[in-house]
């Protein structure tokens, strides 16, 4: 995922992007002020923080988060770059400004009234949706997931599995200022729920499986591939570990419905053909979703 992009101002892509980071704070504060607040959650990052500080004194969730926001945005300038920095500052600020609103038109009641886990799981969703339009932006909101990109710059672990490692510690501050377990216990599915969902908007759910097939009826199987299920492939050169022979493995990427008629296929003509079907997260190129779209 690039950091740094470059949006003409007033383009379309502009539009697009500045879009994807309102909608997309507007959601994430909905599920902090709707959800996760009302049941003391502290799921992390600065509002996470932010919601502990207004449970022990009343303090309001998005000037307090705003407050945090800033010496965590220069950090991101300084490691991210400038242009990433002008994001980043419209992502809190706009993450502070829907929930300050939500708190001054809704107020402090929970959408869901005595059901925590319900709220936890939409609670986690919403945040988790949002923060990944947001990244979808090449933008962050602010806060614990500023530290997370600068991590993902360095390291080859998802934002959401690096989300999750630096919330669990704040987490535990839940604890602290409230002294029971359930809060840490909800807060850390909101965590994981928002995680996920956050790699789902970023990578897509897809139902496409990558093929590798070592046959000895390779150009039949080759000739269903190219021409009844009209897709393309990669032959590659290998050789057998037992008996050193020489190899050809086929290897494609295929739907699921289609997975399942090659598979009848490869059956009918070699039962002793060698198959490894593995789940694609995400396929960019031609016949799937084009590099441009990403």
């Amino acid at each position: 995922m690039a950091f740094v992009t470059k949006e003409k101002f007033l383009s379309k892509e502009w539009f697009i992007v500045y879009s994807l980071i309102m909608v997309g704070t507007f959601i994430m504060a909905a599920g902090f002020v709707l959800f996760i607040s009302p049941y003391k959650l502290a799921p992390g990052g600065v509002y996470g923080i932010a919601i502990i500080l207004h449970h022990l004194f009343g303090l309001p969730i998005g000037i307090s988060a705003l407050a945090m926001d800033i010496p965590l945005t220069i950090l991101g300038i300084k490691f991210l770059g400038p242009r990433f920095g002008v994001k980043t500052v419209v992502g809190f600020s706009a993450t502070s400004m829907w929930v300050s609103l939500l708190e001054w038109t809704y107020g402090y009641e929970p959408l869901v009234e005595n059901d925590a886990l319900l709220s936890a799981i939409f609670g986690g969703v919403l945040v988790g949706f949002g923060l990944g339009l947001v990244f979808k932006s090449r933008a962050t909101s602010g806060g614990s997931d500023i530290i997370a990109m600068i991590l993902a710059k360095y390291f080859h672990i998802s934002l959401g599995q690096l989300l999750i490692i630096v919330d669990s510690v704040i987490v535990l501050l839940g604890l602290a200022a409230f002294g029971r377990w359930e809060i840490p216990l909800y807060s850390w599915i909101v965590i994981f729920i928002s995680g996920k969902v956050i790699d789902i908007v970023l990578q897509g759910i897809d139902y496409d499986k990558t093929l590798f097939i070592i046959s000895e009826k390779q150009e039949e199987i080759r000739q269903k591939i190219l021409i009844d299920l009209n897709r393309g492939g990669t032959i590659l050169k290998g050789q057998g570990m037992y008996n050193g022979k020489d190899k050809s493995i086929i290897f494609t990427v295929v739907s699921r419905r289609e997975l399942s008629i090659l598979k009848d296929f490869i059956i009918h003509i070699d039962p002793d053909a060698f198959l490894t079907v593995i789940n694609a997260s995400e396929i960019l190129g031609k016949g799937f979703k084009t590099l441009q779209e990403e």
